[in-house]
Protein backbone atom coordinates (compact mmCIF):
# COMPACT_ATOMS: atom_id res chain seq x y z
CA UNK A 1 0.00 0.00 0.00
CA UNK A 2 2.19 2.85 -1.24
CA UNK A 3 1.06 6.43 -0.88
CA UNK A 4 0.90 8.38 -4.10
CA UNK A 5 0.84 11.76 -2.35
CA UNK A 6 3.94 13.73 -1.34
CA UNK A 7 2.22 17.03 -0.57
CA UNK A 8 1.16 18.52 2.74
CA UNK A 9 -1.92 16.65 3.93
CA UNK A 10 -4.61 18.32 6.03
CA UNK A 11 -7.59 16.24 7.13
CA UNK A 12 -11.01 17.32 8.31
CA UNK A 13 -12.78 14.45 10.09
CA UNK A 14 -16.51 15.23 10.28
CA UNK A 15 -17.92 13.06 13.05
CA UNK A 16 -14.62 12.75 14.91
CA UNK A 17 -16.17 11.65 18.23
CA UNK A 18 -17.80 8.57 16.70
CA UNK A 19 -16.20 5.13 16.59
CA UNK A 20 -14.54 5.55 13.21
CA UNK A 21 -13.86 9.23 13.75
CA UNK A 22 -11.73 8.44 16.79
CA UNK A 23 -9.93 5.65 14.92
CA UNK A 24 -9.27 7.96 11.97
CA UNK A 25 -7.78 10.63 14.23
CA UNK A 26 -5.49 8.09 15.88
CA UNK A 27 -4.47 6.49 12.57
CA UNK A 28 -3.72 9.79 10.84
CA UNK A 29 -1.46 10.88 13.68
CA UNK A 30 0.71 7.78 13.51
CA UNK A 31 4.22 8.47 12.15
CA UNK A 32 3.64 5.69 9.61
CA UNK A 33 0.32 7.06 8.29
CA UNK A 34 0.06 6.93 4.51
CA UNK A 35 0.18 10.37 2.92
CA UNK A 36 1.55 11.95 6.10
CA UNK A 37 2.53 13.78 8.08
CA UNK A 38 -1.07 14.90 8.58
CA UNK A 39 -2.52 17.97 10.21
CA UNK A 40 -5.89 16.92 11.61
CA UNK A 41 -9.02 18.95 12.26
CA UNK A 42 -11.72 17.05 14.11
CA UNK A 43 -15.31 18.27 13.89
CA UNK A 44 -18.47 17.26 15.71
CA UNK A 45 -21.83 18.76 16.64
CA UNK A 46 -21.17 18.79 20.39
CA UNK A 47 -18.20 19.83 22.55
CA UNK A 48 -15.36 17.36 22.97
CA UNK A 49 -16.19 14.56 25.46
CA UNK A 50 -13.92 13.96 28.43
CA UNK A 51 -12.80 10.55 27.11
CA UNK A 52 -11.58 11.94 23.78
CA UNK A 53 -7.74 12.06 23.67
CA UNK A 54 -6.81 15.61 22.65
CA UNK A 55 -3.41 14.50 21.38
CA UNK A 56 -5.01 12.76 18.40
CA UNK A 57 -6.04 15.98 16.66
CA UNK A 58 -4.54 19.41 16.12
CA UNK A 59 -7.80 21.35 16.41
CA UNK A 60 -11.32 20.46 17.55
CA UNK A 61 -14.25 22.29 15.96
CA UNK A 62 -17.83 22.10 17.25
CA UNK A 63 -20.48 23.25 14.79
CA UNK A 64 -23.91 22.31 13.45
CA UNK A 65 -23.50 21.12 9.85
CA UNK A 66 -27.26 21.37 9.29
CA UNK A 67 -26.92 25.15 9.66
CA UNK A 68 -25.10 26.67 6.68
CA UNK A 69 -24.19 29.90 8.47
CA UNK A 70 -22.70 28.01 11.41
CA UNK A 71 -20.83 25.72 9.01
CA UNK A 72 -19.46 28.65 7.05
CA UNK A 73 -18.43 30.50 10.20
CA UNK A 74 -16.35 27.58 11.46
CA UNK A 75 -14.99 26.09 8.24
CA UNK A 76 -14.37 29.11 6.04
CA UNK A 77 -11.12 29.97 7.91
CA UNK A 78 -9.66 26.54 7.00
CA UNK A 79 -11.14 26.21 3.48
CA UNK A 80 -7.79 27.12 1.91
CA UNK A 81 -6.01 24.49 4.00
CA UNK A 82 -8.07 21.25 4.11
CA UNK A 83 -6.99 18.72 1.48
CA UNK A 84 -9.02 15.68 2.58
CA UNK A 85 -12.46 15.30 4.12
CA UNK A 86 -13.30 12.09 5.98
CA UNK A 87 -17.08 11.97 6.28
CA UNK A 88 -18.14 9.69 9.14
CA UNK A 89 -21.00 11.84 10.42
CA UNK A 90 -24.61 10.71 10.61
CA UNK A 91 -27.91 11.95 11.96
CA UNK A 92 -30.79 9.49 12.18
CA UNK A 93 -34.46 10.33 11.78
CA UNK A 94 -37.61 8.21 11.82
CA UNK A 95 -38.08 7.88 8.05
CA UNK A 96 -35.60 7.47 5.22
CA UNK A 97 -36.88 10.60 3.50
CA UNK A 98 -35.99 12.55 6.64
CA UNK A 99 -32.58 10.83 6.74
CA UNK A 100 -31.99 11.92 3.15
CA UNK A 101 -32.90 15.51 3.96
CA UNK A 102 -30.79 16.01 7.08
CA UNK A 103 -27.69 14.06 5.98
CA UNK A 104 -27.57 15.53 2.49
CA UNK A 105 -27.91 19.02 3.96
CA UNK A 106 -24.96 18.44 6.27
CA UNK A 107 -22.67 17.07 3.57
CA UNK A 108 -23.67 19.73 1.03
CA UNK A 109 -23.07 22.54 3.52
CA UNK A 110 -19.59 21.31 4.41
CA UNK A 111 -18.48 20.71 0.83
CA UNK A 112 -19.96 23.98 -0.39
CA UNK A 113 -18.03 25.96 2.21
CA UNK A 114 -14.77 24.13 1.52
CA UNK A 115 -15.02 24.54 -2.27
CA UNK A 116 -16.47 28.06 -2.63
CA UNK A 117 -13.15 29.73 -1.91
CA UNK A 118 -11.05 30.41 -5.03
CA UNK A 119 -8.09 29.17 -2.97
CA UNK A 120 -9.75 25.88 -2.03
CA UNK A 121 -7.26 23.06 -1.53
CA UNK A 122 -9.75 20.19 -1.20
CA UNK A 123 -8.63 17.15 -3.21
CA UNK A 124 -10.50 14.12 -1.89
CA UNK A 125 -13.60 13.12 0.05
CA UNK A 126 -13.81 9.73 1.78
CA UNK A 127 -17.45 8.88 2.44
CA UNK A 128 -18.48 6.17 4.88
CA UNK A 129 -21.76 4.39 4.30
CA UNK A 130 -22.79 0.78 5.01
CA UNK A 131 -24.54 -2.41 4.00
CA UNK A 132 -27.90 -0.67 3.99
CA UNK A 133 -26.70 0.15 0.47
CA UNK A 134 -27.47 -3.48 -0.40
CA UNK A 135 -30.52 -4.01 1.82
CA UNK A 136 -32.50 -0.79 1.59
CA UNK A 137 -33.87 1.35 4.46
CA UNK A 138 -34.13 -1.49 6.98
CA UNK A 139 -35.00 0.80 9.92
CA UNK A 140 -37.71 2.75 8.11
CA UNK A 141 -41.20 1.70 9.34
CA UNK A 142 -42.71 2.61 5.94
CA UNK A 143 -40.43 0.49 3.75
CA UNK A 144 -38.87 -2.15 6.03
CA UNK A 145 -41.47 -4.88 5.46
CA UNK A 146 -41.27 -4.82 1.67
CA UNK A 147 -37.51 -4.79 1.04
CA UNK A 148 -35.87 -7.27 -1.32
CA UNK A 149 -32.10 -7.11 -0.67
CA UNK A 150 -29.27 -8.13 -2.95
CA UNK A 151 -27.87 -11.65 -2.82
CA UNK A 152 -25.02 -12.32 -0.44
CA UNK A 153 -22.14 -11.85 -0.21
CA UNK A 154 -22.77 -8.17 -0.97
CA UNK A 155 -20.66 -6.86 -3.86
CA UNK A 156 -19.86 -3.28 -4.79
CA UNK A 157 -21.03 -3.48 -8.41
CA UNK A 158 -24.62 -4.27 -7.40
CA UNK A 159 -27.18 -1.90 -8.89
CA UNK A 160 -29.01 0.46 -6.57
CA UNK A 161 -32.20 -0.86 -5.02
CA UNK A 162 -35.50 0.88 -5.89
CA UNK A 163 -36.00 2.35 -2.42
CA UNK A 164 -35.11 5.72 -0.88
CA UNK A 165 -31.64 5.56 0.67
CA UNK A 166 -29.63 8.46 2.04
CA UNK A 167 -26.42 6.61 1.20
CA UNK A 168 -27.28 6.92 -2.49
CA UNK A 169 -27.91 10.64 -2.11
CA UNK A 170 -24.61 11.21 -0.31
CA UNK A 171 -22.75 9.34 -3.05
CA UNK A 172 -24.40 11.53 -5.68
CA UNK A 173 -23.40 14.70 -3.83
CA UNK A 174 -19.76 13.63 -3.58
CA UNK A 175 -19.42 12.35 -7.14
CA UNK A 176 -20.90 15.58 -8.51
CA UNK A 177 -17.62 17.32 -7.62
CA UNK A 178 -15.63 15.01 -9.89
CA UNK A 179 -13.20 15.40 -11.63
CA UNK A 180 -12.09 18.44 -9.64
CA UNK A 181 -12.27 16.43 -6.43
CA UNK A 182 -11.74 12.68 -6.16
CA UNK A 183 -13.79 10.49 -3.87
CA UNK A 184 -14.02 7.06 -2.29
CA UNK A 185 -16.94 5.26 -0.66
CA UNK A 186 -16.47 2.83 2.23
CA UNK A 187 -19.33 0.46 2.99
CA UNK A 188 -19.04 -0.98 6.47
CA UNK A 189 -20.79 -3.86 8.16
CA UNK A 190 -21.66 -3.75 11.89
CA UNK A 191 -18.96 -1.42 13.25
CA UNK A 192 -16.95 -2.37 16.33
CA UNK A 193 -15.17 0.49 18.07
CA UNK A 194 -15.16 2.71 21.16
CA UNK A 195 -17.32 5.80 21.56
CA UNK A 196 -20.36 6.97 23.48
CA UNK A 197 -21.41 9.12 20.52
CA UNK A 198 -22.11 6.68 17.70
CA UNK A 199 -25.82 6.25 16.98
CA UNK A 200 -25.63 2.68 15.65
CA UNK A 201 -23.33 1.17 18.25
CA UNK A 202 -24.13 -2.54 18.56
CA UNK A 203 -21.13 -3.33 20.76
CA UNK A 204 -21.97 -0.64 23.30
CA UNK A 205 -25.60 -1.75 23.29
CA UNK A 206 -24.51 -5.31 24.04
CA UNK A 207 -22.09 -4.07 26.70
CA UNK A 208 -24.76 -2.04 28.47
CA UNK A 209 -27.23 -4.94 28.26
CA UNK A 210 -24.60 -7.29 29.71
CA UNK A 211 -23.69 -4.82 32.47
CA UNK A 212 -27.33 -4.64 33.51
CA UNK A 213 -27.65 -8.44 33.46
CA UNK A 214 -24.52 -8.79 35.59
CA UNK A 215 -25.65 -6.06 38.00
CA UNK A 216 -29.06 -7.67 38.49
CA UNK A 217 -27.88 -11.28 38.29
CA UNK A 218 -30.11 -12.10 35.32
CA UNK A 219 -29.28 -14.32 32.30
CA UNK A 220 -27.73 -12.80 29.19
CA UNK A 221 -30.47 -13.97 26.83
CA UNK A 222 -30.11 -13.86 23.05
CA UNK A 223 -32.66 -11.39 21.65
CA UNK A 224 -32.64 -12.79 18.12
CA UNK A 225 -33.93 -15.62 15.94
CA UNK A 226 -32.73 -19.13 15.22
CA UNK A 227 -31.83 -18.03 11.70
CA UNK A 228 -29.33 -15.43 12.85
CA UNK A 229 -28.15 -17.76 15.64
CA UNK A 230 -27.11 -20.35 13.05
CA UNK A 231 -26.08 -18.26 10.01
CA UNK A 232 -23.05 -16.18 9.09
CA UNK A 233 -22.53 -12.53 9.93
CA UNK A 234 -19.58 -10.15 9.68
CA UNK A 235 -18.33 -6.97 11.35
CA UNK A 236 -16.04 -4.02 10.65
CA UNK A 237 -13.31 -2.96 13.05
CA UNK A 238 -13.27 0.85 13.23
CA UNK A 239 -9.48 0.88 12.98
CA UNK A 240 -9.64 -1.17 9.80
CA UNK A 241 -12.20 1.24 8.36
CA UNK A 242 -9.86 4.13 9.15
CA UNK A 243 -6.94 2.39 7.46
CA UNK A 244 -8.93 1.71 4.31
CA UNK A 245 -10.20 5.28 4.09
CA UNK A 246 -6.70 6.72 4.44
CA UNK A 247 -5.34 4.25 1.88
CA UNK A 248 -8.03 5.11 -0.67
CA UNK A 249 -7.55 8.84 -0.08
CA UNK A 250 -3.87 8.83 -1.06
CA UNK A 251 -3.64 5.97 -3.55
CA UNK A 252 -4.40 6.93 -7.15
CA UNK A 253 -5.74 3.54 -8.22
CA UNK A 254 -8.29 3.50 -5.40
CA UNK A 255 -9.79 6.92 -6.09
CA UNK A 256 -13.33 7.27 -7.46
CA UNK A 257 -14.21 3.77 -6.27
CA UNK A 258 -16.56 2.21 -3.73
CA UNK A 259 -15.23 -0.50 -1.41
CA UNK A 260 -16.74 -2.83 1.13
CA UNK A 261 -14.79 -2.83 4.37
CA UNK A 262 -15.24 -5.74 6.75
CA UNK A 263 -12.82 -7.70 8.90
CA UNK A 264 -12.59 -10.45 6.30
CA UNK A 265 -13.82 -13.25 8.57
CA UNK A 266 -17.30 -14.50 9.49
CA UNK A 267 -18.92 -15.75 12.66
CA UNK A 268 -22.08 -17.47 13.88
CA UNK A 269 -24.03 -15.60 16.52
CA UNK A 270 -24.28 -18.77 18.62
CA UNK A 271 -20.48 -18.77 18.90
CA UNK A 272 -20.33 -15.01 19.35
CA UNK A 273 -22.88 -15.13 22.16
CA UNK A 274 -20.85 -17.68 24.08
CA UNK A 275 -17.77 -15.49 23.61
CA UNK A 276 -19.60 -12.36 24.80
CA UNK A 277 -20.63 -14.05 28.03
CA UNK A 278 -16.94 -14.60 28.78
CA UNK A 279 -15.96 -11.03 27.85
CA UNK A 280 -18.71 -9.51 30.01
CA UNK A 281 -18.69 -12.18 32.74
CA UNK A 282 -22.41 -12.90 32.57
CA UNK A 283 -24.45 -16.07 32.74
CA UNK A 284 -24.71 -17.82 29.39
CA UNK A 285 -28.09 -18.97 28.20
CA UNK A 286 -28.46 -20.71 24.81
CA UNK A 287 -31.16 -19.79 22.35
CA UNK A 288 -34.61 -20.69 23.63
CA UNK A 289 -37.28 -19.89 21.06
CA UNK A 290 -40.02 -20.62 23.57
CA UNK A 291 -38.59 -17.95 25.86
CA UNK A 292 -38.64 -15.09 23.36
CA UNK A 293 -38.75 -11.66 24.97
CA UNK A 294 -39.23 -8.02 24.02
CA UNK A 295 -35.61 -6.85 24.04
CA UNK A 296 -36.40 -3.27 23.04
CA UNK A 297 -39.16 -2.96 25.61
CA UNK A 298 -37.05 -4.53 28.36
CA UNK A 299 -34.14 -2.19 27.66
CA UNK A 300 -36.44 0.82 27.82
CA UNK A 301 -37.33 -0.20 31.38
CA UNK A 302 -33.69 -0.31 32.50
CA UNK A 303 -32.77 3.39 32.31
CA UNK A 304 -32.82 3.75 36.10
CA UNK A 305 -30.70 0.60 36.50
CA UNK A 306 -28.09 2.01 34.13
CA UNK A 307 -28.12 5.27 36.07
CA UNK A 308 -27.35 3.29 39.25
CA UNK A 309 -24.44 1.51 37.52
CA UNK A 310 -23.03 4.78 36.19
CA UNK A 311 -23.12 6.36 39.62
CA UNK A 312 -21.80 3.33 41.50
CA UNK A 313 -18.91 2.70 39.07
CA UNK A 314 -18.01 6.35 38.53
CA UNK A 315 -18.59 6.14 34.77
CA UNK A 316 -18.95 8.82 32.14
CA UNK A 317 -22.31 10.46 32.81
CA UNK A 318 -24.37 8.93 29.99
CA UNK A 319 -28.04 8.28 29.40
CA UNK A 320 -28.81 4.77 28.21
CA UNK A 321 -31.21 6.02 25.57
CA UNK A 322 -28.43 8.12 24.01
CA UNK A 323 -25.65 5.52 23.90
CA UNK A 324 -27.54 2.35 22.94
CA UNK A 325 -29.57 1.27 19.91
CA UNK A 326 -31.78 -1.65 21.01
CA UNK A 327 -34.13 -1.33 18.03
CA UNK A 328 -31.26 -1.43 15.55
CA UNK A 329 -29.65 -4.43 17.29
CA UNK A 330 -33.03 -6.17 17.35
CA UNK A 331 -33.31 -5.63 13.58
CA UNK A 332 -29.81 -7.04 12.98
CA UNK A 333 -30.56 -10.13 15.05
CA UNK A 334 -33.77 -10.70 13.09
CA UNK A 335 -32.27 -10.56 9.60
CA UNK A 336 -33.55 -13.24 7.26
CA UNK A 337 -30.28 -13.26 5.35
CA UNK A 338 -26.60 -13.98 5.93
CA UNK A 339 -25.08 -10.57 6.55
CA UNK A 340 -21.74 -10.97 4.77
CA UNK A 341 -19.78 -8.81 2.34
CA UNK A 342 -17.23 -9.62 -0.33
CA UNK A 343 -13.78 -8.10 0.21
CA UNK A 344 -12.47 -9.23 -3.18
CA UNK A 345 -12.55 -5.82 -4.84
CA UNK A 346 -10.68 -4.20 -1.97
CA UNK A 347 -7.93 -6.81 -2.24
CA UNK A 348 -7.77 -6.54 -6.02
CA UNK A 349 -7.14 -2.82 -5.69
CA UNK A 350 -4.35 -3.32 -3.17
CA UNK A 351 -5.85 -3.07 0.32
CA UNK A 352 -5.10 -6.21 2.33
CA UNK A 353 -6.10 -5.07 5.82
CA UNK A 354 -8.03 -7.47 8.03
CA UNK A 355 -9.03 -8.00 11.65
CA UNK A 356 -9.89 -10.97 13.84
CA UNK A 357 -13.44 -10.14 14.91
CA UNK A 358 -13.22 -11.85 18.30
CA UNK A 359 -9.91 -10.17 19.16
CA UNK A 360 -11.30 -6.87 17.88
CA UNK A 361 -14.30 -7.07 20.20
CA UNK A 362 -12.16 -7.89 23.22
CA UNK A 363 -9.82 -4.98 22.44
CA UNK A 364 -12.63 -2.44 22.03
CA UNK A 365 -14.42 -3.64 25.17
CA UNK A 366 -11.19 -3.07 27.09
CA UNK A 367 -10.98 0.38 25.54
CA UNK A 368 -14.57 1.21 26.54
CA UNK A 369 -13.68 0.23 30.09
CA UNK A 370 -10.56 2.41 30.06
CA UNK A 371 -12.68 5.33 28.80
CA UNK A 372 -15.09 4.73 31.71
CA UNK A 373 -18.02 4.31 29.36
CA UNK A 374 -18.80 0.80 30.65
CA UNK A 375 -17.87 -0.74 34.03
CA UNK A 376 -14.78 -2.81 34.61
CA UNK A 377 -15.17 -6.38 35.87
Amino acid sequence: MESQSHNKSVALIVGVTGMVGLSLAEALKKPTALGGPWKVYGAARRPKPSWFPSSTIDHYIAFDAVNFDDTQHHLNPISNEVTHVFWVAIQVRETEEENISVNSTMLSNVLNVLTLSPNSTLKHVALQTGTKHYMGPIFDPIHAGQLVPHDQPFQEDSVRLPYPNFYYTLEDIVTAYSPKITWSVHRSSIIVGASSRSFYNALLTLAVYAAICRYQGTPFRYPGTRYTWEHFCDMSDSGLLADQQIWASVTDKAKNQAFNCTNGDFFLWKNMWKFLTEVFDVKYEPLNEENEFDFVGEMEKKESVWNEIVKKEGLENTKMGEITCPAALHAVLHFGLQHVCSMTKSREYGFFGYANTFKSIRMWVDRLREMKIIPKL
